[in-house]
């Protein structure tokens, strides 16, 4: 049996499968639409937060200035 038959034939026996129980097809599908949705809208807003470009003439002479208060 080559590999694109039983590649096929595993296809098959797994819809199959799923459509057996549709409750858990479901579940496991609505999972991992949620996990896919999930995992996109992190990367894209780390993306859009952290690892955008500075918008600057020269950046490499960019400082950094914070102001400190201490209580006495």
């Amino acid at each position: 049996m080559t590999l694109p038959e039983s590649l096929f034939q595993d296809l098959r026996y797994g819809a199959r499968m799923l459509s057996g129980n549709l409750g858990f097809t479901a579940v496991a599908v609505l999972a991992l639409a949620l996990g896919i949705g999930v995992n996109t809208a992190v990367v894209t807003a780390y993306k859009a937060m952290i690892v955008r470009p500075l918008e600057a003439r020269d950046p490499g002479r960019m400082v950094n200035l914070a102001l400190i208060h201490q209580s006495s």
